[in-house]
């Protein structure tokens, strides 16, 4: 057996510092349990700045050292290879929180002066429109779990859910039987941060969801579980479950476009906007902390608007042209 290669002095600084990832480390303790940021949270702030870390291990730079000099160069490798804009642009903000922090907790900083990464920004990206279902497609979708099953009469309460009250999958995961109130339609979920809101929903949810509780639930449920939806071991219902039974209930529609939850709350805002809802109550239902979050929903329904507005003058033209 050939001898191992001793490892190069570039990839040993390709590592982030010791001390860079101790600081981090306190970092991320401090989201976890003052700030209450989610696991997911968590992971995704690690690996972003971990990543920006081994950077500055791979310059030669000292973690306390690094000014915005460094982050931009930073950003503009990942960029390079390939990143998208949108996660470019968080990661900015995410390195630059975490330096914000060291600042405020006394850690000497010692950037060259004027190059101080607490101000690290980054162009901003192009907001991609978020995608949606048509009123036709949503129908279809929503009709498609078999309604002689628990496992069916579960599904189909698990999308009308999700696209008559705009609940993100992890709020409609974390249901329990005491959030449900099927007499004022409303449920009680915890978003993003742990904050807590109430969410509406009309007849056809409803009626969803109480024919599953009278009928699919009592099926699939082994014991005092207080999950709303259950697996088939009486378990509570995964996120990711409740994405694969998304996914697959858009193929068997035969809906072109992937179907995933978050299209649901997607196609949920933009049908209410749609319909003249105001932009205010639309944000408090979404549980959006700042409506520029939902304002992006105005501009997808005022596209659809234009092109209905476009295809109607094109028909009339074509219609003009054939009776001259």
């Amino acid at each position: 057996m050939p001898p191992q290669r001793p490892r190069t002095d570039a990839a040993r600084r390709r590592e982030p510092s010791p001390e860079g990832l101790a600081a981090l480390d306190r970092y991320l303790a401090q989201l976890r349990d003052v700030r209450r940021r989610s696991l997911h949270t968590l992971r995704n702030y690690r690996n972003d700045i971990q990543s920006f870390l081994a950077f500055l291990g791979a310059v030669e730079v000292p973690f306390a050292e690094a000014g915005r000099r460094m982050g931009r160069a930073h950003l503009a490798e990942l960029r390079a290879a390939g990143v998208a804009d949108s996660s470019v642009k968080r990661r900015a903000t995410t390195i630059a929180a975490f330096y914000r922090w060291l600042d405020r907790e006394g850690v000497p900083l010692t950037p060259e002066p004027g190059d101080s990464l607490l101000r690290l920004r980054y162009p901003k990206a192009t907001r991609q429109l978020p995608h949606f279902l048509s009123p036709e497609e949503t129908a279809t979708l929503v009709e498609i779990p078999d309604d002689g099953t628990a496992g069916g009469l579960r599904d189909r309460a698990i999308l009308e859910l999700l696209y008559g009250a705009g609940l993100r999958v992890s709020e409609l995961a974390g249901l329990d039987l005491r959030d449900v109130d099927l007499v004022n339609l409303q449920l009680h979920v915890t978003g993003k941060g742990d904050r807590s809101r109430i969410a509406l929903f009309g007849a056809p949810a409803a009626a969803a969801v109480r024919r599953y509780l009278d009928e699919g639930r009592p099926e699939l449920a082994r014991g005092a579980q207080p999950a709303v939806f259950l697996n088939r071991a009486g378990d509570r219902l995964s996120p990711r479950s409740v994405q694969r039974i998304a996914r697959r209930s858009g193929l068997q529609a035969g809906i072109s476009q992937r179907v995933y939850p978050h299209l649901l709350r997607h196609t949920f805002a933009t049908h209410m906007l749609e319909g003249e809802a105001d932009l205010r109550v639309v944000q408090h239902l979404l549980g959006h902390s700042s409506a520029d979050t939902t304002q992006i929903y105005t501009a997808v329904a005022h596209r659809k608007r234009e092109a209905l507005i476009a295809s109607a003058l094109d028909r009339a033209r074509r219609v003009e042209d054939g009776s001259r």
